[in-house]
């Protein structure tokens, strides 16, 4: 099987990087010393890093301070350490990330069985006191989005601070009024190591020194950034979001007629994201034979899918065992097309078959 044989439909894990984003690295490595030399060479180095950042505030429409980080692991850690209030809670169904970098004190707050938060347990976790909340718009294993306009102004009208993890809504669905906001460039198109910390106002977290006016320490990754903001600035996501749409419906709808089980299929998702189950076929042995079969998806979070462990986020939901062993994630990039939707589920039907044949 050829590389151009092959077919990626894991952009939830990593996409590719866009055309544009490899020639403003090239380019942005020119400059290639340090962005806080105050040399002639060094202020080469910070310009093109001042106007990547520019670049992916206009991109994001985003009118305050921008913190540039290594990727939205690192901006999360930046907010769950330094935000300046007491308490700190998240999501059942968030990133692994979020809670390691929460801490062991930190609130749960459980989702529905369509991965929802629980909009009353918020509540109660907000009287107890000002808190940092943390919730993903998108969810990574299912594409479920959070309802974060209502979170917002519960957690606004509470003193506390919302955190919203948008790895996998950046550059691709609007962002959302959020204190803080954790982006990554990898997630859409642009370089590994990159990402950004949105903060709508720097006096909610505490300073640590060093760059990015003293709340990150390290040299700044210009290239990245500018390779950021060139991904951003290209729209290929944002361009592709109602074309993809419709691509997931057609997936959808043949793989439900198929026998396959949707996962939080009740509720807005993002386009570029589904989760199906196929009853008695585990999600290891479909990864194997899909790979086999020259195509590329997973079985949930690029970051634990590895280890094969259950699921924290279908537990989370409530869905059965037996069914969250068989769930894959198949996810979308702005050359998804309808020949690539036919050609995954023309697999997907001879993968069971081929199971039903051995069970009969």
């Amino acid at each position: 099987m050829t590389a151009q044989n092959r077919l990626y439909l894991d952009h939830a894990a990593t996409t590719p990087v866009l055309p544009e984003a490899r020639a403003a690295v090239a380019k942005a490595l020119d400059h290639w010393a340090n962005p806080s030399s105050p040399h002639a060479d060094g202020r080469a180095s910070r310009a093109a890093l001042e106007q990547a950042r520019k670049d992916i505030a206009e991109a994001l429409r985003w009118r305050h301070d921008i913190i540039l980080t290594s990727g939205a692991t690192e901006a999360i850690a930046i907010v769950a350490e330094r935000a300046k209030v007491p308490g700190r809670a998240y999501g059942a169904t968030e990133h692994d990330a979020v809670g390691a970098a929460m801490g062991s004190e930190a609130a749960s707050l459980p989702v529905d069985e369509a991965g929802v938060i629980n909009l009353a347990k918020l509540e109660e976790t907000l009287s107890r006191g000002p808190v940092l909340v943390a919730v993903q718009q998108v969810n990574n294993e299912t594409g479920v989005i959070q309802p974060l306009e209502e979170i917002a102004e519960r957690v606004r009208s509470a003193d506390s601070l919302l955190l919203a993890d948008c790895a996998q809504g950046a550059g691709k669905l609007p962002l959302p009024d959020a204190d803080f906001i954790a982006v990554s460039a990898h997630k859409l198109g642009g370089p590994p190591g990159s990402g950004a910390l949105l903060v709508k106002d720097i006096a909610t977290l505490a300073a640590s020194g060093g760059q990015e006016k003293g709340y990150r320490r390290g040299t700044e990754n210009a290239p990245a950034a500018a390779g950021f903001g060139a991904a951003l600035q290209s729209r290929a996501f944002a361009d592709a979001m109602p074309r993809l749409e419709q691509l997931r419906s057609k997936l959808e709808h043949l793989l439900l007629t198929e026998g396959a089980l949707g996962v939080g299929s009740s509720t807005d998702r993002s386009p570029a994201i589904g989760a199906y189950a196929m009853p008695g076929v585990g999600s290891a042995s479909q990864l194997v034979q899909f790979d086999l079969a020259g195509i590329a998806i997973s079985a949930g979070s690029a970051c634990s899918s590895g280890s094969m462990k259950p699921s924290r986020v279908l537990e989370a939901m409530g869905v059965p065992t037996d069914v969250a062993s068989c769930v894959i994630r198949v996810s979308f990039g702005p050359d998804t097309n309808e020949d690539d939707i036919d050609r995954f589920v023309a697999e997907w039907r001879r993968i069971r078959d081929r199971a039903a044949s051995r069970a009969a």
